[in-house]
């Protein structure tokens, strides 16, 4: 398996430094699949090419524990067919120019971050045609900027009857920055041959979404990409989708059919609702009303993967972060995305994650000057309501509540959303602006609160913005009442997977 990297010009000599592979010399990488070769096929002022060699060992492979155990899957790669460049030479690109796909250069970092002209070659690429005779790498590659060129060639010269190889010589030319194309790489090669060398479980979600970060969720075959980097698994791909589109919460364990709504589609929320994405506008609201209140202690309740935990600790002035979520699975994925294990003890003790679950009363998250439930309501069940309320307004009782939750009014600007559903599987119901005001202002009177609503999004003229939220601020001098909390009725035009 090969890939060379070219460019020419000014940028020529960058590019050994950008790699950080030296070009006078041939390095080679022990991998788990074989060993990476790096060497220089050009170098000179104003061309240089970089190139990466795998030579793969099928007997370490076959004899291996971890790839040997599946006599399909050893199939794979251990056949009489052209070794092709998939999953394997994905790994290698990430292993060997990991700090180059980090977009890291301490000698040369304006070059590191600003785009350049590059030409990728790969030799022997899986590229299924479509109906139009449109290869997969070029729908997957073109709507990335590149310019791609794919020669295929006879299965056989001495057999025409035998068709078209199922493989292509693969050449990208673009303006790119170095560390978005390897990442491209790295992502796309495996969905090319639709297969990966090696078990795909959790934590692969969450390098596919590093690793698409700023064009996966724009890309017009995106449910493609999911679908083939996360080996077909519907779990792993809606949650995948769940978090790439910024909507919270997990789909149900028994594997919904319908995937999550695209909130950046709706009709009518406009172009800055796509350079802005609804799930940062939904946690720059609630970062505005904790400044609001000038809350420093914080619990997210339901924090799931750590998406607003990550702009809490980001935060100096919140001195104390409390993050629980009843999926030990999430609260690990945050603790990851925090890199905990990466900061100091003074900094890391700012922050506890712990499993609970938010219709239980907590100690542990009592008195604090703030609670938050980002999209959160929508996934108990109407009945648990009271214990929810109980539980966060009677016995942890902060002095401000932030509740964010979906406007159903709003679903029908999504251009995705079939009528009566809701926005995500796991969802129980979704509210009215009318209901959720209603809700609001009856658990504010009985727990000694005011309550203010804002929007969240564009507020569309006629069905209000997608996301609503309210501010509970606690009375200093009252105490909650003594009355028993009302179930007050909810949304439920469809029914929720």
């Amino acid at each position: 398996m090969l890939v060379t990297i070219t460019t020419r010009g000014d940028a020529a000599p960058d590019l050994s430094h950008l790699l950080h592979k030296h070009p006078g010399r041939a390095q080679s990488f022990d991998l788990s699949v074989g060993t990476a070769h790096v060497f220089y096929p050009a170098d000179t002022p104003d061309v240089c090419s970089a190139a990466l060699l795998l030579e793969v060992d099928a007997i370490a492979l076959a004899r291996s524990k971890r790839y040997g155990a599946d006599a399909q899957a050893l199939s794979r790669y251990v056949n009489d067919r052209p070794y092709a460049s998939t999953s394997m030479l994905a790994l290698a690109i990430g292993q060997v120019f990991r700090s180059a796909m980090g977009g890291r250069s301490t000698s040369r970092p304006e070059r590191a971050a600003a785009p350049m002209d590059l030409e990728l070659a790969l030799t022997s690429v899986p590229s299924e045609v479509d109906e139009h005779g449109v290869g997969l790498a070029s729908r997957l590659f073109a709507p990335l900027g590149w310019d791609v060129d794919e020669t295929r060639r006879p299965l056989d010269d001495t057999r025409p009857e035998w068709g078209d190889a199922a493989t292509v010589g693969l050449r990208l030319r673009g303006r790119v920055r170095l560390s978005d194309a390897l990442r491209q790489l790295t992502v796309l090669l495996p969905v090319l041959d639709d297969a990966k060398h090696y078990w795909v479980g959790d934590d692969e979600v969450g390098m596919l979404l590093r690793r698409g970060e700023g064009w996966l969720a724009e890309h017009p075959l995106r449910e493609v990409i999911t679908t083939r980097s996360l080996a077909h698994q519907r779990s792993l791909v809606d949650d995948a989708t769940s978090r790439l589109l910024g909507l919270d919460g997990t789909a149900g364990d028994g594997g919904a059919v319908d995937a999550p709504v695209d909130e950046a589609s709706a009709e009518d929320d406009g172009t800055s609702a796509r350079e802005t994405p609804l799930y940062r506008r939904r946690a720059e609201a609630v970062l505005t009303a904790l400044a609001d209140v000038q809350a420093h202690t914080v619990a997210d309740v339901g924090c799931g993967e750590g998406a607003l935990l990550r702009h809490l600790f980001a935060d100096r002035s919140f001195t104390t972060i409390i993050g629980t979520d009843v999926a030990p699975r999430e609260l690990a994925r945050a603790e990851r995305r925090l890199r905990l294990d990466d900061v100091s003890d003074e900094q890391r003790a700012r922050v506890r994650l712990l499993q609970s679950s938010v219709t239980y009363s907590d100690d542990r998250i009592a008195g604090l000057d703030a609670v938050v439930l980002m999209e959160v309501v929508e996934h108990v069940d109407p009945e648990r309501l009271p214990a929810l309320e109980a539980s966060v307004f009677r016995a942890a009782r902060p002095a401000a509540v932030v509740v964010t939750t979906p406007n159903a009014e709003h679903n029908v600007r999504f251009a995705s959303l079939a009528a009566g559903r809701f926005r995500h599987p796991d969802h129980r119901f979704e509210w009215t602006r009318d209901e959720f005001r209603t809700w609001a202002q009856a658990v504010a009177d009985r727990h000694g609160y005011t309550v203010e609503h804002r929007p969240v999004g564009d507020d569309d003229p006629e069905v209000g913005p997608p996301t609503q939220l309210a501010l509970f601020r606690r009375h200093t001098t009252s105490s909650p009442t003594n009355g028993s909390p009302t179930t007050i009725s909810t949304t439920t035009g469809g029914t929720a997977a």
